[in-house]
This record gives structure tokens, sequence and C-alpha cells, in this order.
């Protein structure tokens, strides 16, 4: 009886082990093949390409590469003594015109008045001129207003709150009004841009939820949803010789699946967590329920709230996994099986 027993034993425990095998595997797959997430995502930041709107010498920088600077700061100076110049040239000009406007309006005031003795074509010829010495002098008050605009964009500002970078520029360099000298990168504007597999765009939409992960940060990044890309490029489009359609040679029984830009926007940043330009980053979408497991779409969606799952436990769980797929660079979700335990 007790071989017996034992051989029961044994075989219910080799049941236990392949119903929890097999249970681990579902839940692996649904992370591995079903979850909207990517390793493959990208910081981004908006780069204001700042270029001085006056040509000249630079005569100082009062920045350097990297700084923090705000709306308003001074980044560099162009020497002015030519923009004063022209000013002062712009200020003679407007005292010159005036001037001449004055008298050719007495004139033509005297012409208008004297009616019997001046003749009918000499007084038009006077009011004409009039009109054409005031237009002058507004011609030259606009010229003087322009000097005086150039001589003030010799001083360059930071158009917005960010950071210098790849600064290269000197005093001494001359500086071409169009070309760009110096870029500065709007602190307030990174962003997430996460390359999802299209067989898994079909479970995102426009506000889910979505966790960050920089490669170089333990903490999480909170974000949601912004858009979705709507195309990219074909390389069967591109021409090639003589003209003809350049078709890339597939394999037709193996089909990559392209990757659809999706741009996360930022909610939160941790205070020890230093974003850049650049950075990779791993990307988790939580989608509603019923896409995740159901596969279901913008029904099963819009009867389900949109917000975080992750309980007090998956919020320390998630940061381990991460650090662990990061170290191991292996292709493996943000969490594993508890975490998904535990949102259920």
């Amino acid at each position: 009886m007790k071989p017996v027993l034992s051989l029961l034993g044994r075989y219910a425990l080799t049941l236990c082990l392949v119903a929890v095998s097999a249970f681990i595997a579902l839940k692996a797959w649904n992370h591995f093949e079903r979850m909207p997430w990517t390793r493959d995502g990208r910081v981004g930041v908006d780069v204001v390409q700042i270029a001085p709107e006056v040509s000249g010498t630079v005569s100082a920088v009062l920045v350097v590469d990297n700084q923090y600077v705000r709306q308003g700061d001074i980044l560099y100076e162009i020497a002015p003594e030519r923009l004063r110049l022209a000013v002062a040239l712009a200020e003679a000009e407007v005292e010159a015109k005036r001037q001449d406007m004055i008298v050719r309006q007495a004139t033509a005031r005297r012409h208008s008045q004297l009616k019997d003795v001046v003749s009918q074509e000499a007084a038009q010829q006077s009011s004409g001129a009039a009109a054409v010495a005031g237009a002058a002098y507004q011609s030259a008050v606009a010229a003087l207003d322009l000097a005086r605009l150039d001589l003030a964009r010799s001083t360059v500002r930071a158009p917005v709150d960010g950071y210098v970078t790849n600064l290269k520029l000197r005093p001494g360099d001359y500086a071409t009004a169009g070309v760009t000298k110096v870029a500065v990168l709007d602190a307030a504007s990174f962003w997430i841009t996460g390359y999802f597999e299209e067989t898994k765009i079909r479970q995102i939409r426009v506000g889910d939820p979505a966790l960050i992960m920089l490669m170089g940060f333990d903490q999480p990044i909170s974000g949601h949803v912004q858009s979705l890309g709507r195309g990219i490029d074909n390389s069967n489009d591109a021409p090639g010789h003589l003209g003809l359609p350049n078709v890339a040679a597939t394999f037709s029984w193996v089909r990559l699946a392209q990757r659809i830009p999706v741009r996360i926007h930022i909610d939160t940043v941790p205070s020890d967590v230093e974003l850049a330009a650049g950075m990779t980053a791993t990307v988790e979408i939580i989608p509603a329920r019923g896409d995740a497991t159901t596969g279901g779409g913008h029904e099963a969606r819009a009867s389900l709230p949109v917000g975080p799952r992750c309980g007090p436990v998956a919020s320390r769980v998630q940061p381990a996994m991460f650090r662990a797929a990061q170290e191991l660079n292996v292709r493996m979700p943000p969490h594993l099986s508890l975490v998904s335990v535990v949102r259920s």
C-alpha cells in the first residue's frame, strides 16, 4: 500500500509542477507576446537653433557648454560699434528729412493761400513735393527703428528655459545672420519615443498610462501615450537603377514586424533622474484589461477605466525586474508574472 501511495504522491507532485510550469509559461507568453512593451525607446527633446539676426564679430560669450539658462538670459554679444554708427546715421537722416518736409509743407501752404498769384500747376507741384517729403520722412523714421532694432539684437538671448548644448562659439568668431551659432534644449519639452512592433499597436490607445525605465537609472518614470506614428519609411518606394522600383527580396515564410513610433508624454520624473536626449529607455504601456487579455478593441477599452494598476508590491518589484533585464541584456518584460498577479 505504501509503494502505491508513494507513487501516487510522485504523480501528484509531477502534475502540480507541470500545472505551475504551464501557468508560468502562459503568463510569460502573455507578457512577451501580447503586452505592449519595448526596449527600443529613446528620449527626445525640442532643440532651439539660435541664430543671430545681425552679422558681426562676437565680442563676448556669457555661457558655457551644458549650462542651464532661463528665458531672456544673455548667451553672447556681437560687437555693437558698427550698429551704433548705423543708428547715428539713421537719426541724422531722420532730422534731414524732417527739415525738408517742414520747408516743403510751408511752401505748399503759401502757394495754396496765393491762388491769384501762383499758377494752379505750381500749387499742385508744391503740394506733391510736400507729400513726397512727408513719405520720405516716414521712411527715414522706419529706417531708424530698424537700426535701433538691429542694435538691440546684437545681444542674443535665450528664447526658452533650457540647457546650452554643443557650444563652440568663442569671442572673436564672426557671426553671420541666419547661421546657427548655439542651440538650447528646451527643458520643458522632454518626451519618450517608443518603437513598438506593429502587432502590438492595436492594443495601444492615446491616453494609456506608460511606465518608462531609463537604462542608467533605477527609478521609473510615469507618462501616458500622447500620439501614435502614422507612417514609417518604405525602402521599396525608393527608385533603383533606371528609375525602376527597388523591391527588396524577402523570405515568404518569415515576416518581420515593423516598428511604429509611439510618442509618450512624461508626467512625473523622480528627482534623482537626469534626462538627456538620446537616452535608451524601456517602455511599457498599461492598456485596458480587455485589450491585454482578450484582444478587445475600442469597445472593450471604452467600458473600462484607464489608470495605473501597480500596487505597492508591484511598484517595488518592477524596478528590480527592469534592472535585471538591463544587466542581463536579454529580452524580458519589465515585470514578471508576480507583478501581474499583484495587479489582478
